[in-house]
Order: structure tokens, then C-alpha cells, then sequence
């Protein structure tokens, strides 16, 4: 018998391809989106306009049903398109929940 062969019948076998990422994927907590009040936002406003390129900050923002805290430094901020790029993670204004520098 050949290497290959050989190697081949003690490759993990899973007769239901797929279905322990479908289990995580139910576990996983989902966290409703948080709504600003004006005054948040007001203040997460001011917070961005403050923010200038290669400024190291820390987020944290809404994605994909969490909250997640990042730190970088910014790469760019486009106020037209209302994103800001921090290393190369290009996040959405809207997503923004707050800015810590």
C-alpha cells in the first residue's frame, strides 16, 4: 500500500458535512442593535469629527450581531460615503455605537 492510501483511511470521517458549523452557528448570541438617543449621537458626532488620519483610537461597533471593541489606527475617514477605515477594517458611521482616543 502507498503513503497516500495509507494516509487516507485515518482521515476524519463526517457523514453530516457542515452540520457542527450550523450548531455553532445557533449558539451563537445575537445582540440587538442598540438605538442612539440625540444626545449619544450628538456626542458620537462630535467624537468623529474630532477623529483625524493616523490618530489610534479605539471602537466599538455593530457587526454581524455583536458589539465588537477595535483598536487601530485610522487609515482614512470619507464623510461623503460616511465610513472610516481603521488599518483595513472600513467601518460604517452608522455602526459606530462609540469612539474612545
Amino acid at each position: 500500500m502507498n503513503r497516500l492510501d495509507r494516509a487516507k483511511q485515518f482521515m476524519p470521517f463526517s457523514p453530516l458535512d457542515g452540520y457542527s458549523n450550523l450548531i455553532a452557528e445557533n449558539k451563537k448570541i445575537v445582540a440587538e442593535r442598540k438605538e442612539l438617543s440625540e444626545e449619544q449621537a450628538e456626542y458620537l458626532s462630535r467624537q468623529i469629527m474630532a477623529v483625524k488620519k493616523g490618530d489610534i483610537i479605539t471602537v466599538k461597533y455593530y457587526f454581524d450581531g455583536a458589539y465588537i471593541d477595535f483598536t487601530g489606527k485610522v487609515s482614512s475617514i470619507d464623510y461623503t460615503f460616511r465610513k472610516i477605515t481603521i488599518i483595513k477594517t472600513i467601518i460604517p458611521f452608522d455602526d459606530l455605537f462609540d469612539i474612545k482616543r
